[in-house]
């Protein structure tokens, strides 16, 4: 399985790209464009727009989430139409499959650049399908709402990554595809739901679906199952609890990277992740806090103070003793500065208690840092019910797995019968944020269900550095980047 996963992600998402770039290149060159200009993300809309002839105030509509979806299906449409593919079956195939008649038409003899399709001599040319603008575009929405809800759901879906919790390997600013289609498409639960929206209703923040219609989960059949190391986008098992009392399908998109999978049994000792007794290594770009000591040369700002910095600023000062957020690969060069005199982890010690890590209770005296052995549910396993065992999967029991339980004393009673057992009917996955010191994740907040996972990030198509003092914010070395 883990053989075809790596296989279909080779499959569907880079060879696809490249047609669907190759056939865009082909097709601005015939419009009498330079064939680079396909390959520059939101500017290319630009140029499809000029082409089209239609207003490029649309471009402001790409700001707006779910609207953008819609207008860049709406751009394409007009585009394949300006090169005279205007019958409704040219237009379903451009939508629904660009990566086979996008290249197709590209490099046919056959296929010429008519004119912009907005245009009244466009128009006259196909008299016999002009349309009101008012029905042109209202048939396009209702063809885009379509086709994008198709897509997003069945295949790939763009997120971002807005916070650090993932840092360095997803960066705040990474535009992301999510392939859907490698762990199989996990069918709508919600079905009646405004396009795009997901929860919330922008502008109002009124719920974006209702709630009255709820299906059974099913998801199809996909490459791979979840592996250990994938970065894996899943809804935000919390917000089932108040105040939101999210469905499933509805709970805020989280990024995270699995680290244990179904039966596995995972600990933590001083920071480091250990999966059945084996060491996992960090990620590469993985981050976590340092305590650094200096000989105390340069000029800073006093010891014993916490700083989330680059090595390119820990150049600039010198400090006696502060802790600095960083990659292991960073601290293990800064070792080598005559000023450094240590770097070492900044971990909590064991036994010292947060009760904010999961599970939550005094008698299991565990930190962000240190904390198992836990056993990871998988379907079909029956685990003993006890006061010890009760604090871990309660949740998944009643919460996830839709049972009332109540517990009288030392007896537990699951739909009103007592029980002194249960056997899980899902799969269950631990999820932590490669920057591990700031991250929130299931060191917090413990399982998360295989009904919520969404699906598998795969590609970095867009990075955007909002807080770059230059005037070009992208992050070129990261754009079209695979995600590992």
């Amino acid at each position: 399985m883990a053989i075809a996963g790596y296989i279909g992600f080779y499959i569907i998402t880079g060879p696809l790209l490249i047609l669907i770039l190759a056939g865009y290149w082909k097709l601005f060159e015939k419009a009498g464009r330079r064939g680079w200009e396909a390959l520059i993300p939101v500017y290319h809309l630009y140029i499809m727009l000029k082409l089209s002839q239609r207003p490029l105030w649309l471009l402001l509509l790409l700001l707006i989430p779910g609207v953008n979806f819609i207008i860049s299906i709406g751009i394409l449409i007009d585009f394949i139409k300006s090169f005279g593919k205007v019958g409704i079956g040219q237009i379903t195939m451009s939508v629904l499959l660009p990566f086979i008649f996008i290249p197709k038409w590209g490099f046919d003899k056959n296929t010429r650049y008519v004119g912009p399709s907005a245009s009244d001599d466009f128009r006259e040319k196909y008299r016999d399908l002009d349309k009101s603008p008012l029905r042109e575009w209202t048939e396009a929405i209702l063809f885009a709402i379509i086709a994008a809800t198709v897509i997003r759901g069945l295949f790939l879906e763009a997120f971002t990554i807005p916070s650090s919790s993932m840092e360095s390997s997803l960066m705040v600013g990474d535009f992301l595809f999510v392939s859907k289609i490698n762990y199989g498409a996990r069918l709508p639960i919600t079905p009646i739901a405004f396009p795009f929206a997901h929860h919330t209703m922008p502008l109002t923040g009124t719920k974006a679906y209702w709630d009255g219609i709820k299906l059974p989960y099913y998801r199809l059949p996909g490459f791979s199952e979840v592996k250990k190391g994938d970065a894996v986008v899943f809804n935000y098992p919390m917000d089932a609890d108040s105040p939101f009392y999210r469905p499933v399908d509805k709970q805020e998109n989280y990024i995270k990277r699995c680290q244990g999978t179904p039966g596995d049994t995972i600990k933590l000792e001083y920071g480091q992740v250990y999966v059945n007794n084996r060491l996992i290594a960090t990620p590469p770009n993985g981050e976590m806090e340092y305590r650094v000591r200096t000989n105390g040369s340069g000029r800073g700002f006093g010891p014993h103070t916490r700083y989330n910095l680059h090595l390119s600023d820990i150049q600039q000062f010198t400090w006696v003793d502060f802790t600095a957020n960083m990659t292991a690969q960073s601290a293990e060069k800064l070792k080598t500065y005559p000023y450094i005199k240590a770097v070492k982890p900044d971990v909590k010690l064991r036994g010292v208690y947060d009760h904010e890590v999961f599970p939550h209770d005094p008698r299991f005296r565990w930190n962000e840092d240190n904390l198992g052995p836990i056993i990871i549910p998988r379907r079909g396993w029956t685990v003993k019910l006890d006061s010890m065992t009760m604090p871990f999967y309660r949740r998944a029991i009643e919460v996830y797995e839709n049972n009332k339980v109540q517990v009288k004393g030392n007896a537990v009673f699951i739909n009103g019968s007592k029980a002194d057992s249960y056997t899980f009917k899902m799969d269950y996955y631990w999820m932590m944020g490669d920057n591990r010191h700031n991250s929130e994740d299931s060191r917090f907040w413990g399982f998360v269900p295989e009904d919520h996972i969404v699906g598998k990030a795969v590609l970095v198509w867009m990075s955007w550095d909002a807080n770059s003092p230059s005037f070009c914010k992208i992050r070129w070395d990261r754009v079209f980047r695979r995600i590992n």
